[in-house]
């Protein structure tokens, strides 16, 4: 149990490391100034450019995944098909630590990001539990951006369809290895992620609803914007 709680606590350190912040720090740019003022990846490259926003992207993904993976690594978890509930509660509270450490991170006054691309992260780690549903929640959102060109909306239909996914691969593996009784605590922590996700995407829907909210392609002249220190309103 100490082990797991240390993990706890540096898991949720990791996950608060700001990356877009501190890419916008070394060219000389707060990103919290300029864009939405998020922190997040699709701010950074709003802000910052293609380039550094899909880095941010990378690193957030990163920081989400390999604290799953280790702990997976320290419990066995791939070779135990039958993994007992609480073990998988305890991996999933070391996920869900990422992700709360990306949203409030305790370096920027509990003031971070929306979590998506950590908590896309955090799911890719839990192999081989999760991970295909997870990257089946990519390949939406991918789609959805393309269809829709919002990466809100993009974010919010991929988090309603992790669990989704987590349940219809659960389906199909059993009885192999990941069973549906194996499953469960994966829906319930995705459906709750999903649940977050929304909720810290309502400033979004409220700009869709108005017919405010920007599309892809936003970022195009960021890096002049930044570079002459205009800040683009929120919108």
């Amino acid at each position: 149990m100490t082990n797991w709680i240390v993990a706890l606590v540096l898991a949720y350190a990791i996950g608060g490391v700001p990356f877009g912040l501190l890419l916008g720090f070394a060219r000389g740019v707060d990103i919290r100034e300029h864009g939405s003022g998020n922190i997040g990846a699709t701010n950074t490259m709003r802000v910052l450019g293609k380039r550094l926003g899909l880095l941010a992207f990378f690193l957030d993904v990163l920081k989400g995944a390999v604290p799953v993976l280790v702990w997976g690594f320290i419990i066995s978890a791939a070779a135990r098909p039958d993994l007992p509930a609480g073990e998988a509660f305890k991996w999933l509270g070391i996920g869900v630590a990422t992700v709360l450490g990306h949203i409030f991170p305790i370096y920027l006054r509990f003031k971070g990001g929306k979590g998506v691309a950590t908590g896309f992260g955090m799911f890719l780690g839990f192999w081989p539990w999760v991970t295909p549903a997870a990257l089946t929640a990519l390949l939406v959102w991918l789609v959805c951006l393309k269809a829709t060109k919002y990466v809100s909306v993009s974010s919010i239909v991929a988090a309603c369809a992790l669990p989704i996914a987590i349940t219809g691969f659960a389906v199909a593996a059993w009885p192999a290895q990941t069973t549906l009784v194996g499953a469960w605590p994966f829906v319930l922590v995705g459906s709750l992620i999903a649940a977050l996700v929304i909720v810290k995407h309502r400033p979004n829907l409220r700009r869709l609803r108005e017919g405010t909210e920007p599309k892809v392609g936003a970022e195009r002249n960021a890096d002049n914007d930044a570079g002459s220190g205009h800040t683009e309103p929120d919108r």
